[in-house]
């Protein structure tokens, strides 16, 4: 959050029973609803926001604020976080992280969709990063934007390409690490650590839902929102799942 100080939240108090009080009560939460963006959002209660308490957010305490559970859960690897709601930060449970491979890939591994002049160059020297002999590679963000040439009289749209990589669900968090200066020390913010999702839970099981229909991938993602959330309208699941063109 760019501007903490404008942020309204639609949280919880702290009193109140429905309030999710730690980082293994909201990864229970997320294992159980299967997806949930980190703000809210047009769908509502669709969001970790609406279901903890506002005083803990940027409370710089571990043991109550989201903002920091995000980096517990991203380095934990039991479920998926990054930009994949409207480009926009939120969690995706390893059962589910298939299906949203299948719709939002469209059954495209990386090197086919550029094959098929469907991907940006851009993105494409980013990919070349953690291409397949380096698949396991575990690249912080300023890493990636050097070494895939971006930046001052480089590449320009760095945030965008790296964003549309984990909607594409290419990319994930990994992690969030502090610097080291040349002593081994630590130092400043962490920042995100980025893979490729294969990397944490196998080529074989992010992929496995490649042999059915993306539109398939696309019902059960929908259906899945409207039996957790039955007031939510259509369009507005369409809009933040990113499933429009599937179901049309």
């Amino acid at each position: 959050m760019s501007d903490e100080s404008s942020w309204v939240m639609k949280a919880l108090s702290d009193d109140d029973p429905n309030c999710i009080r730690t980082v293994e009560a909201l990864e229970e939460y997320i294992e159980r609803i299967g997806f949930i963006p980190l703000f809210r959002c047009a769908i509502p209660g669709f969001s970790v926001e609406e279901h903890t308490a506002a005083s803990g957010w940027w409370s710089d305490d571990p043991t109550r604020d989201p903002w920091i559970w995000r980096q517990i859960l991203a380095e934990r690897g039991n479920v998926a976080y990054g930009k994949f709601f409207e480009k926009k930060a939120g969690f995706i449970s390893r059962a589910w992280l298939p299906d949203f491979v299948n719709l939002r890939r469209d059954g495209y591994d990386y090197d086919a969709r550029w094959e098929d002049e469907l991907a940006s160059y851009r993105s494409k020297k980013i990919m070349d990063l953690f291409a397949e002999e380096q698949a396991d590679r575990e690249l912080f963000s300023y890493e990636i934007r050097q070494l895939a040439g971006f930046g001052k009289n480089g590449e320009k749209n760095f945030e965008g390409e790296i964003t549309n990589l984990q909607m594409q669900t290419y990319l994930c968090v990994r992690d969030f690490r502090r610097k080291r200066n040349k002593r081994g020390e630590e130092y400043g913010w962490g920042t995100a650590v980025y893979c490729k999702p294969e990397h944490i839970w196998g080529y074989d099981y992010v992929t496995s839902r490649y042999r059915t229909a993306p539109e398939e991938s696309a019902r059960r993602i929908l259906c899945r929102v409207k039996e957790c959330y039955p007031e939510a309208k259509d369009k507005d699941i369409h809009k933040v799942l990113g499933i429009v063109k599937r179901i049309q």
